[in-house]
């Protein structure tokens, strides 16, 4: 059984119940910035066992009728074809997927805010999928100066000339694709332009992390680091907080260096109508009662902890594939030794090293590749699996997870070796593979046709759910297939397919 450290239900009563309170202290309506992921927020499913990755959609269902939703977009990220890690999709795709996703969630998205826009033609192509959807765009310049020139940023030269996007409900929930869209510029143009009209609005911020009531130190606080380790974000104590009310609360670098600057915007805007700054600090501007609803502390520190580790996989591999610099990982690195831990503390990294070391003693003298896998399943048990000329290491690994967890003998096969002969026969004389054993989604398509007539496949295949949100490791750089098919289960990967810093490496 799965263990258990935050509470939903505990947390959407309070949640909801601190942004209805900003709402009321708005007087008119608030533009409410979403930080993170909308929809599957698997870091925070990760490092709050028991965390609904969707929950912030539950969340939205619940004030329905009460808002309105804008998504945000940055131009420049999508014509230079930057990559959502989660899904492995370009951001122009993974907009119009979280449209869709909104859509299936009953909460229709009123407009798309294309920020820092310039021309190009995978803008353009999004523009014109979105305006096919019945989606409202509107193209959000730049601001010279942005954020440090506060007299030009509030003026008719700055959001003076973003567009202005007309709303109807007390509630604009501002999202968007990542890191870097622009939903704060796009929220604070809103209340420049809401008040030029003689409009009251407010602004807040929805950030699940860092948690500002959990200490600095606190692992779930560094795993906030480690995920953000691209951008180099620092979680610190709230200078500003701690002045302004004597109270240590948490808070992260960027905020904390850009709040004298948002006060400025802010006071400069209110100054229009007569009114003064609302907030004394970043942490005065958040919605957040993550903290509130963690039931069982060493639980959350136990997951944090193996999500920092988690990201140091990550980046090494991003490192080795040129998408990030090697300062990112060494940041990683550091982060470990604030949390006493190492690459092998992940209880599926040495398992992967002894089967890969086992498929090579037992295949010495062909040559090939000696991959190993080991995926650890919710009940703490670790399934192995090692490559041969049937199956990859990792369809080996999810094939004896998922016969212990249906309780079917090691002798017993959910696959008759006939039927995996003829597929990797197939796949070398006709389709000319230079890989003919089976990958996880060709497993998992064979498995679903054995279903039909073999019982232990069926009972197999009614296990595949229960592997959403485990953790696997590979000793070695994994094929689309494989990895196309993890991401389909809801398995987490890490791999030692790319150099380390320690100079582990398997082919």
């Amino acid at each position: 059984m799965a263990e258990v450290g935050f509470d939903n239900e505990k947390y959407l009563a309070e949640q909801s119940g601190a942004i209805l309170e900003r709402v009321n202290e708005s007087h008119g309506k608030l533009y409410l910035e979403f930080g993170g992921k909308l929809t599957f927020d698997f870091h925070a499913a990760r490092v709050l066992p028991g965390y609904d990755p969707n929950i912030k959609m539950r969340l939205l269902q619940a004030l329905k009728d009460q808002i309105q939703l804008v998504f945000c977009v940055c131009a420049q990220d999508v014509e230079h074809g930057r990559i959502r890690g989660d899904f492995g999709i370009t951001y122009d795709l993974a907009t119009l997927k979280s449209i869709d996703d909104l859509r299936d969630w009953g909460i229709d998205t009123s407009a798309v805010a294309l920020t820092r826009f310039r021309e190009g033609p995978t803008v353009e192509r999004l523009v014109h999928q979105l305006e096919a959807e019945g989606v409202s765009v509107y193209k959000c310049p730049e601001i010279a100066g942005y954020p440090s020139d506060v007299e030009t940023i509030v003026s008719e030269e700055g959001y003076g000339r973003y567009p202005y996007i007309e709303t109807g409900s007390p509630l604009i929930v501002v999202t968007g694709t990542g890191p870097g869209s622009g939903k704060m510029a796009t929220c604070l143009s809103q209340l420049y332009h809401d008040h030029q009209r003689g409009l009251l609005s407010g602004y807040a911020k929805f950030e699940t992390f860092p948690i500002w009531n959990c200490p600095v130190e606190h692992p779930v606080n560094i795993a906030y680091e480690a995920a953000t380790a691209d951008l180099a974000d620092i979680v610190m104590v709230d200078p500003f907080h701690l002045e302004a009310y004597d109270q240590t609360a948490v808070n992260y670098n960027r905020d904390v260096e850009s709040f004298p600057i948002l006060r400025a915007i802010t006071d400069r805007i209110g100054a229009c109508m007569g009114t003064t700054a609302t907030y004394n600090s970043p942490t005065d501007m958040g919605v957040n009662r993550a903290g509130g609803a963690i039931i069982d502390d060493d639980v959350v520190r136990r997951a944090a902890t193996q999500e920092v580790i988690r990201r140091y996989f990550r980046h090494s591999r991003e490192r080795g594939r040129g998408l990030c610099g090697p300062e990112v990982v060494e940041r990683v690195e550091k982060l470990m030794v604030r949390l006493s831990v190492s690459p092998t503390d992940r209880p599926t990294v040495l398992p992967a090293r002894e089967a890969a070391a086992e498929a090579e003693k037992q295949q010495r003298g062909n040559d090939g590749f000696y991959c190993g896998a080991a995926l650890e399943l919710a009940d703490g048990k670790i399934a192995t699996g090692k490559n041969s000329p049937l199956l990859h290491s990792a369809s080996a690994a999810v094939i004896n997870g998922i016969k212990h967890l249906a309780g079917i003998p090691d002798h017993i096969h959910l696959l008759p070796g006939d039927v995996i002969e003829s597929l990797t026969h197939l796949k070398a004389t006709y389709l000319g593979s230079n890989s003919p054993s089976l990958n996880v989604q060709e497993v998992l398509i064979a498995l679903g046709i054995s279903a039909t007539s073999n019982p232990a496949a069926a009972a197999g295949v009614e296990m595949l759910p229960r592997l959403k949100m485990t953790q696997i490791h590979l000793t070695h750089e994994p094929g689309l297939g494989d990895e196309n098919g993890l991401r389909k289960l809801g398995v987490s990967m890490t791999t030692d397919g790319l150099p380390t810093a320690s100079g582990y490496f398997l082919r």
